[in-house]
């Protein structure tokens, strides 16, 4: 097992009850594959940097967990074909 961090990028316009079902089904998965989510940071409404599909604002979250290499896979998975993930990236957490 290993401990990743992955940074999400929701749409800035959804609903409080959808943003939090979508944060759920990244913590589920990670639970479900024998994972543990260790911290759930989120940092809210921001700009972005440069347009993602003609939009300029986007919602973000940090979530860091512990899980094999199946979770991030199957996050991956899920959050490609989501509608309302504008983008996501899940690094390994080096950091002793």
């Amino acid at each position: 097992m290993r401990k990743y961090e992955g940074v999400f990028i929701l749409l800035s316009n959804l609903e409080e009850e959808v943003r939090n079902n979508e944060i759920e089904k990244i913590k589920n998965i990670v639970v479900t594959l024998n994972g543990t989510v260790e911290k759930v940071n989120e940092w809210g409404q921001r700009r972005l940097a440069y347009e993602i599909d003609k939009k300029r604002d986007g919602y973000y979250v940090i979530i860091n967990f512990t899980s094999n290499a199946d979770a991030v896979n199957e996050i991956d998975r899920i959050c490609k074909i989501s509608d309302n993930v504008l983008r996501h990236m899940i690094t390994v957490n080096e950091s002793k």
